[in-house]
Order: structure tokens, then sequence, then C-alpha cells
């Protein structure tokens, strides 16, 4: 009893070895229109100055970090998945840990910035360039990037305390909280605790904050008279409200709950569709929903 574990083995996604096959193609495929579609974006912007702008900057970080989190998740579920990396050392599992909540925690502070952006645009118009300048613009991303890491950091130390003695079986392709509450054999409920407490102060404070953005952007829509300036106002919101809805449906599913411990097989699924769908859309739903995008291609 007083052995720990010091390798875990993922177990994937069982199944034929045809099936297992089919979906490595489906994840590589995946994973590079989620890099090709991101970096798109970054060089789009880079190299045109007409998106020089906050709300172009913003977009920037948000795809430079959809690149990174995928990276986290899918070479290594690829390599389970074939059956060559099954195995992966406790102190790896931790940092695959952390930097896939860090960088999911860094995505609602950015797409409440993003949210924030949106309101002072439309519903201040004439004092929007004054109000969100490049410097604030680059203090709000840089405080969504260190809010994001330094949230996590206490909940990542807090698991990398539990004790593993056995199994040292993960019902998953990566490494989450949930499957990792489940194998310790130590009394997991402060880390439960934490991590309730870092979801409620990161998932819903951020988007608590996107819905009071958009109720005001809303209310100040309605007050257009021309049916053209509200169509074209709305546009210019679309989809980040798209974004913001399919990210916040899984994360609140995933993390917002009183205790981790819960069906490891639908988390599995609803992981997957976080970090390997919702990576790839956002690319296609800020070019295909923006005028301006558009234009650069």
């Amino acid at each position: 009893n007083g052995t720990s574990v010091e390798e875990l083995i993922l177990l994937g996604f069982p199944g034929t070895w045809r099936s297992r096959v089919s979906l490595v193609v489906v994840f590589a495929l995946t994973y590079s229109l989620t890099v090709v579609g991101n970096a798109t974006i970054i060089v789009l912007v880079w190299r045109n100055r007409n998106l020089h702008t906050p709300m172009y900057f913003f977009l920037c970080n948000l795809s430079f970090l959809e690149i990174w989190y995928t990276t986290a998740v899918i070479p290594k579920a690829i390599g389970v998945m074939l059956g060559t990396t099954r195995t992966i050392s406790f102190s790896v599992c931790i940092l695959q840990l952390f930097f896939l909540l860090s960088l999911g925690s860094t995505e609602c502070f950015l797409l409440s910035v993003m949210a924030y952006d949106r309101y002072l645009a439309i519903c201040c118009p004439l004092r929007y360039s004054s109000l969100m300048s490049s410097v604030l613009s680059a203090r709000l991303a840089l405080s969504s990037w260190l809010g994001g890491f330094l949230a996590v950091s206490l909940l990542a130390f807090l698991t990398s305390r539990l004790t593993f003695c056995g199994p040292n079986v993960i019902n998953h392709f990566l490494c989450d909280i949930d499957s990792c509450l489940a194998l310790s054999c130590s009394n997991t409920r402060p880390v439960e605790l934490a991590t309730f407490l870092v979801s409620i102060v990161v998932v819903v404070a951020s988007c608590v904050v996107i819905l009071v953005s958009y109720i005001c952007i809303i209310s100040s829509i309605l007050r257009i008279q021309s049916a053209h300036g509200r169509k074209k106002a709305f546009s210019t919101c679309s989809a980040h409200l798209s974004v913001v809805t399919i990210w916040y449906a899984s994360a609140i599913f995933l993390y917002v709950k009183p205790s981790s411990r819960s069906n490891l097989d639908l988390n599995k699924l609803v992981n997957t569709f976080n970090t390997l769908v919702t990576p790839l859309l956002n690319p296609f739903i800020y070019t295909l929903r923006n005028r301006e995008v558009k234009q650069a291609l």
C-alpha cells in the first residue's frame, strides 16, 4: 500500500484496429486543418493593415491559443490510439493537465475581453478608438494569459500532491481532472472543491461578463432605426457569439459541478468535441461570417 504509481496508461478509444485507425485519420486531418486555419488568420491579420485593430488583435491571440490547445492533446491522443505511446509518466500527465486547463481558462478570459471590445465598438462607437487603445488591448490580452495560467496553478499543484497506488489505467485519451481524481486513493475533496471554485471564477465570471456585454449590445442594436444599420451592427459580433455558445456549453458541462466524479465516457465524448471540433470551427466561423476577413483572403 505504500507504493506509488509512476506511470499511467491511457485507454483511449477501445475498439478494433480498423476503427482506431479511422479515428486516427479523423484526428490527424482535423488537427492539420486546425493548425492551418488558425495560422492563416494570424498571417492575414499580420499582413493586412486594415485588420490592425483591437478586434483582430484579440482574434490572433485566440487563434494562437487554439493551435497550442490542440497540440497539447491531439499528437499524444494519436499515439495512444495507434498503441505506440499509451503510457504517460505522472509528471507529464500533470503537465498536460496544467496546460490544458490553463489554455482553456485563458480562452474564457479572451472571449470575455472580446465581448467587452464588441460592447465598446457598438455602444460607444464615437469614443471606441480612445477607449480601446492599443495599449489597453495589449494589457487585456496579457491579463487573460496570466490570469488563465495563474488560476490553474493551485489546482495543478493540489492534483500533483495526490497519491496514486493503483489501478493506473485512465479511461481517456488525455489527462483530465476527473480521470485523475477517479484513480486517486487519497482524499480528493480539497481538489474537487478547488476545481469547483476555479470553475466558478473562470467560467461563470467570464460568462457573466459576456452576458452583460451582449445584453447592452442587443439593447443598443434594437435602438438603431434602420434595418441595414441593425444588420451591420449585429454582423460584427455574430461570429464571436457563435464561438462563445459552442465553447461555454462544453466548458460548463465539464467543469462547473460540485463533484468531479461523473460519467467518464460522456466526459471523453465532450472533451473530444472541446479539443478537436471547437478549435477547428473558430477560424471558419470568423472567416465565413466576417466581411473584412473574406476581403483579406
